[in-house]
Order: C-alpha cells, then sequence, then structure tokens
C-alpha cells in the first residue's frame, strides 16, 4: 500500500458544475459554470496555483442542450473523465400560501433532473477511464436539508435534495458494472452565495445547533471529495456522506 499516493487525484480528470463559486469552488480542479467571465477567473486563479491544471467552460446546465454542448467540448480536450462533481443548484424560499410553480419547475430541473442528464451524457468518457481497481467517480452534491426538515420555507429545494440523494443510490446499483462509483455529499451550512443571507441573519442560531461549533470550511468539503475520488474511496459506492459538523445528530430536547 503507498500511503503517498492513497489520496492523491494526481492526472485525473475532474469537472465540477457550479465550480466558479462557493462549494463548487471549495473543491475545484476542473469548473463548469453559466457564468463566462467568473469561470475563467476562476480557471486562471486554479492555474496560478498548480499543481494540476484548471480549464473553463461556461455552460447554462438548466438545459439540455447546454449539456450536450458541454459534453462535446470536454470530449474534444479529454480522453475521458475520471469524476463527474455534480454540483450546481439552485434555491427558492417563499411562503407556502405564495410559492410559484414556477419555483419547482426551475428548482427540481436543476438540482434533479439535469444531474440525471449530465450523468448520463458523460457515461460514454467516465467509462473510457474506470477500470476495477479505479473506477470512474460520480459525486452528487445534495443537502443535510434533504434529509432532515428544514426550518426555512424552501419547499423546492430540500424536496429535489431528498430526491437527489434518492437518485444517486439508485445511479450506484447500476453503475457499478460499468466501473463507476456514485455517492452523494449532504452539506451543513457552509459560506457560499446560496447561504449568504441565511447566514447573516442567523449564524448564530445555526452553530449554536452544530456540535463542533463552526460553520463549514473550504479544507472540510475539499478533504471529503478528495477522499471518494481518490485511491481511498475506490470501493465506497451508493453513501450519502453528511458533512455537517455533527448537526444531524445532535441531541435535542
Amino acid at each position: 500500500m503507498n500511503i503517498n499516493k492513497l489520496f492523491s487525484v494526481k492526472d485525473k480528470v475532474v469537472l465540477i458544475t457550479g465550480g466558479s463559486r462557493g462549494i463548487g469552488l471549495m473543491i475545484g480542479e476542473a469548473c463548469s459554470s453559466r457564468s463566462a467571465d467568473v469561470c475563467d477567473k476562476v480557471a486562471k486563479e486554479l492555474n496560478d496555483k498548480g499543481p494540476g491544471k484548471c480549464f473553463s467552460i461556461p455552460a447554462d446546465i438548466s438545459k439540455l442542450s447546454e449539456v450536450k454542448r458541454l459534453v462535446g467540448e470536454i470530449s474534444k480536450k479529454e480522453r475521458g473523465i475520471n469524476v463527474l462533481i455534480n454540483n450546481a443548484g439552485a434555491n427558492w424560499g417563499e411562503s407556502l400560501d405564495k410559492y410559484p410553480d414556477e419555483a419547482f419547475e426551475k428548482v427540481l430541473n436543476l438540482n434533479v433532473k439535469r444531474v440525471f442528464s449530465l450523468t448520463q451524457a458523460c457515461l460514454p468518457l467516465l467509462e473510457k477511464v474506470a477500470t476495477n481497481s479505479d473506477p470512474a467517480r460520480v459525486i452528487n452534491i445534495g443537502s443535510v436539508d434533504g434529509i432532515r426538515t428544514p426550518a426555512l420555507e424552501t419547499y423546492a429545494y430540500s424536496t429535489s435534495k431528498a430526491a437527489l440523494h434518492h437518485l444517486s443510490s439508485h445511479l450506484a446499483s447500476h453503475l457499478g458494472s460499468r466501473n463507476i462509483t456514485c455517492n452523494a455529499i449532504a452539506p451543513g451550512p457552509f459560506q457560499s452565495k446560496m447561504m449568504k443571507a441565511t447566514l447573516e441573519k442567523f449564524e448564530e442560531s445555526i452553530v449554536s445547533g452544530i456540535p463542533l461549533n463552526r460553520i463549514g470550511s473550504p479544507e472540510d468539503m475539499a478533504g471529503v471529495c478528495l477522499y471518494l475520488s481518490s485511491k481511498a474511496g475506490a470501493y465506497v459506492s451508493g453513501a450519502l456522506i453528511a458533512v455537517d459538523g455533527g448537526s444531524l445528530v445532535k441531541a435535542r430536547i
């Protein structure tokens, strides 16, 4: 066993949707985002830091045509994809009486349907580099709100993340025979664009409900993705890993 290489993703091609900000940026090695200027800027910054190489492919993956274009662009640059991290997502908060139908359409489309679409489209690229001892990986970024009942009225978001968790295990049951693993991560509170307003209003209350008594750091998210992407996580498939500082298991009276 080579411990020095156990958590290495050297020479692997990693595609991360929503990689230009927030949690996606925390785990960024290769980026895909709908914002071309931001995506290019992040790619340059990551290339300057090294040691890997990052390239940007801006795409609005809420549209199936853009999903297909994105995969086509990657096919021109790389022989295959070792790791696909489905991180791009949307949220919408509104009271129960006023919650709009288009909110469910938008959130479920991006958070669930397009995760399936992109994974499906990437299968040929994933299979090209997958082996039995080092399978290709699909990592879906869910949420603790897909496990618990959230206090905020984000009906479509929590529903979509619960669906994504189930989709991940369903995919894992069929992809294993193709040397591809599929796992889901359920983050708790992290500093991100999606969480910014909530943390500004409720950070003290949120932290009080976390046994580790802090908000998640970039290293916390990067670490679990590195584990699942590397040799260390090669035999893990169908798992749902909460990265939440213990908030889901905190005892409450």
